[in-house]
């Protein structure tokens, strides 16, 4: 294991995150926010501290960096990070319990939005800009962002791949281009141009304030979730409601489609399988929806709201957003049923959105049926094929382990927090290890859309925020860290 280059990389990192606190910090500072000012200020001075260190220590770091090390540093990178971002939340006392801030902003950065806050607008703009910021930086990741901006160098160029599989979302990463740095580079091109695209749209048409109209942007194009407001998304106009229902479904599609739009490859772009399914479900679920609470809940007693409702709760959790405009816990069975669904769906490989995934689920789907026929035809071989091209039989098997691997964590965090305490129902603790683990935010029941997750004890809060870790991180390299095995000489 090459520790310097993991520690130089964490250095770069705690960099980063001291510039991230900056605007922050003037924030507070022009609104006079001075408990604030004192938290962004000790932050960016502990951040630059220990990245002082670390650079020192790791001075004389080898290039020699392989797949093991790409694993460790990124579920590192994350920890690290969310532990020095707790740091002006606790210090500043608006969130005084340090588990309650780590929880806090590991939700923003795995851009989970689960909150402990009851009242956000107590936190003071300051706060509430770097925890909506860091559901952006957390979007695309924050690796992604270390590659776009700082070169390899040398004739390893190349190793830093190992990173962007690690973090990136998504059975298999590859370099859109040769240049690993130019791959990182375009995917923020991409990622900026549709966030300011998402401000000026809610600027404009949505009559949005500038503030709130950032804010709301970087949550929604980190499918993140935090909101500004108390009441959430439900007080702004149908139209920016209606904006952010676009933006959501449009930052939950593959950033590789986007590429090929790009390079006018827009024919195999619009045949992709995994976009048609990914939008058939959400037609699907908008439908089934509308039609459940037509007439049955107050915000929906017209065709009008219950389509923009219907939409916009469908496009935020498939895409693990978690804005609501309204307390969709209220309403019928069948809808919340749906809903839980789309919480294991999740949105596409390569986008911002978390969940198992839509092209895992289809690529289940069609392993199940190959199995089914083998039953019948035992000496006919039959392979998977994704928009006409063969997928590999390593790739189905990742899909699977995945997916025992998913299935395994969320039954162990839901039996640790079922065990912590006695007083929530099984909707609650199931329904919270489902909100974080796939990264959405609010649950059902004690954590649902108008309530927060303050109320379980620390020991819950640290496992519901290892399993948001997880689920940004797609398991595995959170599970590295806590295997001999990486550390072993080889």
């Amino acid at each position: 294991m090459n520790y310097r280059i993991i520690f130089r990389i964490h250095a770069w990192i705690l960099g980063f995150d001291a510039v991230f606190m900056l605007p922050a910090l003037i924030i507070s500072a022009c609104t006079g926010d001075m408990p604030a000012v004192k938290g962004f200020a000790a932050g960016i001075l502990i951040s630059i501290a220990a990245a002082g260190f670390l650079a020192f220590v790791s001075r004389k770091a080898e290039r020699r960096f392989f797949a093991r090390e790409g694993l460790v540093a990124t579920g590192l990178a994350w920890i690290v990070l969310s532990l020095a971002g707790a740091l002006p939340f606790w210090i500043s006392g608006r969130i005084p319990n340090f588990f309650d801030a780590f929880f806090e902003i590991v939700s923003g950065f795995t851009t989970t939005g689960a909150s402990v806050v009851a009242d956000v607008e107590a936190l003071g703009k300051g706060l509430l800009y770097f925890r909506s910021f860091s559901h952006w930086v957390g979007g695309m990741g924050v690796l992604v962002f270390f590659l776009a901006i700082i070169p390899a160098g040398g004739k390893h160029d190349g190793y830093m791949l190992h990173i962007l599989r690690a973090e990136s979302p998504g059975p298999s990463v590859n370099k859109m281009v040769p240049k690993m740095r130019q791959t990182a580079g375009i995917l923020y091109i991409m990622y900026c141009t549709l966030t300011v695209l998402d401000v000026l749209m809610l600027l404009v048409f949505g009559r949005m304030e500038v503030f709130d109209a950032f804010c709301i942007a970087f949550g929604t194009a980190g499918t993140g979730g935090f909101a500004v407001l108390n009441s959430g998304l439900s007080t702004y106009t149908p139209a920016a409601q209606d904006i952010t229902t676009v933006f959501m479904l449009l930052f939950g599609v593959n950033f590789g489609l986007y590429y090929m739009m790009v390079m006018r490859q827009f024919k195999t772009a619009l045949k992709d399988e995994e976009l048609h399914a990914y939008f058939g479900i959400v037609a699907l679920a908008v439908v089934c929806i509308a039609l459940n609470i037509w007439h049955r809940m107050p915000e929906a007693m017209n065709l009008e709201s219950t389509i923009r409702h219907s939409a916009f709760q469908v496009a935020s959790i498939i895409t693990t957003t978690g804005y609501s405009t309204v307390d969709f816990d209220l309403w019928p069975g069948f809808s919340k049923a749906i809903l839980m669904c789309l919480m294991f769906v999740g949105a596409s490989a390569g986008s911002t959105g978390g969940g198992i995934k839509v092209v895992r689920v289809t690529l289940l789907f069609k392993s199940i049926r190959r199995n089914a026929h083998q039953i019948f035809h035992p000496h006919e071989v039959r392979v998977i094929r994704m928009n006409g091209a063969r997928v590999s039989e390593q790739t189905v098997t990742n899909v699977t382990s995945y997916l025992a691997a998913y299935v395994i964590i969320v039954i162990g965090s839901f039996l640790l927090i079922a065990a912590d305490r006695g007083n929530f129902s099984l909707t609650t603790d199931f329904s919270a290890v489902m909100a974080t683990f796939n990264n959405i935010g609010p649950g059902f029941d004690q954590v649902g859309a108008t309530q927060n997750f303050s109320a379980f004890s620390n020991f819950s809060k640290v496992i519901l925020s290892l399993d948001m870790l997880f689920g940004r991180l797609e398991i595995f390299p959170i599970l590295a860290l806590f295997s001999a095995s990486t550390y072993r000489r080889t």
